[in-house]
């Protein structure tokens, strides 16, 4: 196994209320009382209270996530804000950016969804155990539902369903693994970090995820 020293979070948050039906943007509602984006970042204090956690937002955003800090009474000491880009890779790599290079030999770095508040410390700790010893863990979930593969001819097939999962975050990574990974071109079918490493030539292993851990998109995801 190799020795593990160096534990960092990037928590990116750049959606918009759209699909909310909102003029706020969703990581910023309210959930029991508090901001989703909130709840998120207190499931990683509850796992580790001194990891570095660097938290990527939009610019746009910056005001009102220091006003719903000031509201709440919200000051973690070990959370970095950090301006995000025009896309989720760019934000993740500006948030990459900020972690030492003198980490990277002993690290492991793991990625999360501000609006994923219902993932647990259980999770995040079995996502570094894995990433330690195998290099990566990319947190995922069974489909329930039967799958149909689509065809640029508008045809379809069934697959086989035991053979789909569904991705979920935290995705979790050898910080040297990952940094060369994001010194790489945007590519189009970027859809998270673990395709990021795949197109990279990096092992992707997979984790039991949670149904629960969803990512908060519509109005019905609030009445959980």
């Amino acid at each position: 196994m190799r020795r593990t020293t160096h534990f960092f979070a990037i928590i990116v948050a750049g959606g918009s209320g759209s699909r909310m039906k909102s003029d706020i943007a969703k990581q910023f509602l309210l959930l029991r009382g508090k901001p989703i984006l909130q709840h998120t970042i207190e499931q990683f204090l509850a796992y580790s209270p001194d990891m570095p956690i660097r938290l990527v937002l939009p610019e746009r955003d910056l005001a009102i996530w220091e006003s719903l800090c000031a509201t709440h009474q919200f000051f973690p000491a070990n959370v970095t804000t950090i301006i995000g880009g025009a896309t989720r890779f760019q934000s993740v790599r500006n948030g990459l950016a900020s972690i030492p290079a003198d980490a990277d030999e002993t690290g492991l770095v793991t990625v999360h969804d501000g609006v994923r508040p219902y993932v647990t410390p259980a999770t995040i700790a079995v996502s570094f155990a894995t990433a330690s010893h195998k290099g990566s863990a990319v947190t995922c979930v069974p489909a329930k539902d039967s799958v149909r593969l689509i065809s640029s001819d508008g045809s379809s097939k069934a697959i086989d369903r035991a053979q789909v999962r569904l991705i979920q975050t935290p995705q979790t990574f050898r910080l040297d693994w990952f940094r060369q990974a994001f010194a790489g071109p945007e590519q189009a079918h970027f859809t998270d970090c673990a395709s990021v490493l795949e197109f990279a030539g990096y092992p992707i292993s997979l984790i039991e995820g949670d149904y629960e851990n969803i990512k908060i998109t519509t109005p019905d995801d609030l009445k959980n």
